[in-house]
């Protein structure tokens, strides 16, 4: 079987990304919605720390090759 052609690889683990950050600012707003908070300490924290975690997976993903 040839290997996934590295265009596709590289979109999918973008679109992943896109998606889980998504999710979270989204879970976050509710969140801060739902507690009636005037700042959005959720939002801006559940971004900050998907982001750290997925950039974690990309350095991970990048160093595999």
């Amino acid at each position: 079987m040839k290997p996934p052609n590295s265009f596709l690889k590289y979109s999918g683990l973008g679109l992943q990304m896109l998606v889980t950050l998504g999710a979270g600012a989204w879970l976050g707003l509710k969140l801060d919605q739902y507690l009636e908070l005037k700042y959005p300490v959720f939002l801006i924290t559940f971004i900050f720390v998907l982001f750290g975690g997925l950039m974690v997976q990309l350095y991970r993903t990048l160093n595999k090759e």
